[in-house]
């Protein structure tokens, strides 16, 4: 009973949609209208016709010239009016599910980052793409089909009553057998939709993944591996659908031809009893005719259900996502005037049971300078998404300019702290536009081309550019293929540099660059510091020299805290990692002279 009662909220929310352009549905109704009633007056002139015409062997040249052109008139306007009805409903159908499809991307787009953590990417595409075309199915066939059908078989039962009312009884009996049979379909079918629907989902999303993580597949050769995966899914939507099919071919049509036998034989039965003196045979052939029509209407309502079916699992899908909790933000609208960074006790946990943070405090004052150390696993990228908003803090508070980082707009959080991650994303687009990323970031043309320059300078990337072909025109690959992975963190940041934020955090964005472009990344940063905070989380301790303060982290606790001469000197945790570092350095130049000297 719950399920029944979810699946007409969802009905009339779907329904919702369409009734938003009253007027364009409207007219879509009229011609719908319009064409039952022209379709069943068809055999109206047939039967008349026979009674009047070929019973009395009356053949008038006039009368019969004019019930022609009555007939052709009729199928002519029919098959207009359905033309008309169909482009109509099509045109609401396409708007409703344009709506819907852009409603969901930009609920998507303002889901808090932990919606993402367990959601394949292609689980979600698999909801924009095929779900949305489910629901664009039902408003194009099921709705469409539904109010077609139903005039229809309204207007026959109207004109069979007024021809003779003991035929039309007969063919009622029909209806209650074929709503039962409905009612069972679609108790029966809704579980193995969702079940399909469910397998689609997967198999997009083991592509999509198998897609993305192609280098690491071949590299491992698990080509086989991921396969055999992909092939037993397919295989289980296969038989998902086998059963589907078997359904749909024991409970649609097979049955409703039953019915409509039995109708028929009695309609035959009772001509044969009553004779030509109560029915006659202009009515006789009026209502097997319209006996036929009544059926294919009820078949193909019947045949609907599958296809309501699945726009209700694809849309219980969809508006699961629409009514999912957004990113919170506050109502504080006034640009942070400084860097000033703080944490007050903060602490985390992904799932609530486990704590990744506990206690963090940081005093970060304007221009200063912060580094977070430590270990995998440490807490260090998880305090750089509390301190972006990406996560609510599950104890404490941030603060931001002396203001509740909860308290401020999304304009003033995004504008005023930005981040360059370890593994940026690159679009497959101009490096114009995978700088500007779409902003405005000045009054012309030529202004913004001047800044992107000047950020790509100030990252030390503005040479390697100006040798592309295109320079910002440059396309570059999908996912930046014709790039280094140093030179996509260089781009990274001077995308950042171009917003100018108070804030801005280096997710080890110096993990993959070379030492010379690294001694340029440093002077950048200190030109940088004259105008905002910066917070560096980095493995090469050799970048964090000159940190105001230096954050030790073990295990989401603070371990050790001071600058780098003051850790080296308390000779504990931060002094080992970097004489591990300084070992290894030294190593690696004995081995680069080595083989220099050979």
């Amino acid at each position: 009973m719950e399920n029944k009662t979810f699946n007409k909220a969802i009905v009339r929310r779907l329904l919702g949609y369409a009734l938003a352009d009253r007027k364009k549905l409207s007219v879509a109704l009229g011609f719908l209208l319009l064409a039952s009633l022209t379709d069943v007056a068809g055999p109206w002139l047939i039967q008349h016709f026979i009674d009047n015409n070929i019973a009395k062997d009356h053949f008038p040249a006039d009368e019969l010239a004019m019930l022609a052109v009555a007939y052709l008139g009729l199928m002519v306007a029919t098959a207009l009016f359905r033309y008309l009805q169909a482009m109509r409903f099509n045109e609401i159908a396409i708007g409703v599910v344009q709506t819907i499809r852009k409603q969901l991307f930009g609920r998507i787009l303002n889901q808090p980052l932990s919606a993402f953590d367990y959601v394949p990417s292609g689980t979600l595409i698999s909801r924009i793409t095929n779900d949305t075309e489910s629901i664009k199915d039902f408003y194009v066939h099921v709705i469409g089909s539904v109010l077609k059908n139903i005039t229809l078989i309204i207007a026959m039962l109207t004109v069979m009553s007024l021809i003779s009312w003991r035929l039309t009884l007969v063919v009622l009996v029909l209806l209650p057998a074929v709503v039962a049979v409905m009612v069972v379909y679609q108790r029966r079918s809704s579980g193995a939709y969702r079940q399909m629907r469910d397998l689609l989902a997967d198999i997009n999303a083991s592509m999509s993944e198998s897609i993305q993580g192609m280098s690491l597949v071949q590299l491992m050769r698990q080509e086989e591996a991921f396969y055999r995966q992909f092939s037993v899914l397919t295989g289980n939507h296969l038989q998902a659908q086998i059963g589907v099919t078997k359904l749909n071919g024991f409970l649609l049509r097979p049955l409703i031809d039953f019915l409509s036998g039995v109708a028929l034989l009695s309609l035959v039965a009772l001509f044969g009893v009553s004779g030509l003196e109560l029915i006659g045979v202009g009515v006789l052939y009026a209502f097997i005719s319209y006996l036929g029509r009544v059926s294919e209407p009820l078949i193909e309502l019947t045949q609907q259900l599958s296809l309501l079916q699945q726009a209700l699992v694809a849309s219980e899908r969809i508006f699961g996502f629409i009514d999912a909790a957004q990113q919170q933000y506050g109502d504080d609208n006034h640009p942070l005037a400084s860097g000033q960074l703080a944490c007050n006790g903060v602490g985390f946990s992904y799932d609530g049971k486990q704590n990744v943070l506990g206690q963090i405090d940081i005093n970060l004052p304007h221009r200063g300078f912060l580094a977070l150390v430590g270990h995998t696993g440490s807490g260090k990228s998880t305090l750089a998404s509390l301190l972006m908003g990406f996560y609510p803090a599950t104890e404490g508070e941030v603060r931001l300019d002396g203001r509740p980082l909860s308290s401020l707009s999304q304009d003033v959080l995004r504008s005023g702290i930005a981040m360059v991650q370890q593994d940026p994303h690159v679009l497959s687009d101009s490096v114009r536009e995978n700088i500007t990323l779409g902003r405005t970031v000045a009054g012309s043309h030529a202004e913004s081309d001047a800044l992107c320059w000047q950020a790509l300078e100030a990252v030390g990337l503005a040479e390697q550019i100006r040798r592309f072909d295109g320079g910002l025109d440059m396309r570059l690959g999908s996912g930046g293929a014709n790039l280094s992975a140093g030179q996509k963190q260089l781009l990274a940041l001077a995308r950042v540099l171009v917003a100018k934020p108070r804030i801005l955090i280096l997710d080890e964005a110096t993990a993959n660059i070379d030492s010379g472009t690294e001694r340029h990344i440093q002077q950048a940063l200190g030109r940088l510091r004259q105008d905002m905070s910066i917070v560096v989380i980095a493995h090469r301790l050799s970048t964090i020299v000159d940190a105001d303060e230096i954050l030790v982290l073990s295990h989401g606790e603070v371990l050790e805290r001071g600058d780098h001469n003051g850790l080296l000197t308390a000779q504990g945790h931060y002094w080992q990692m970097y004489q591990l570092q300084q070992a290894g350095e030294q190593l690696h130049r004995l081995e680069t002279e080595g083989c220099s000297a050979s």
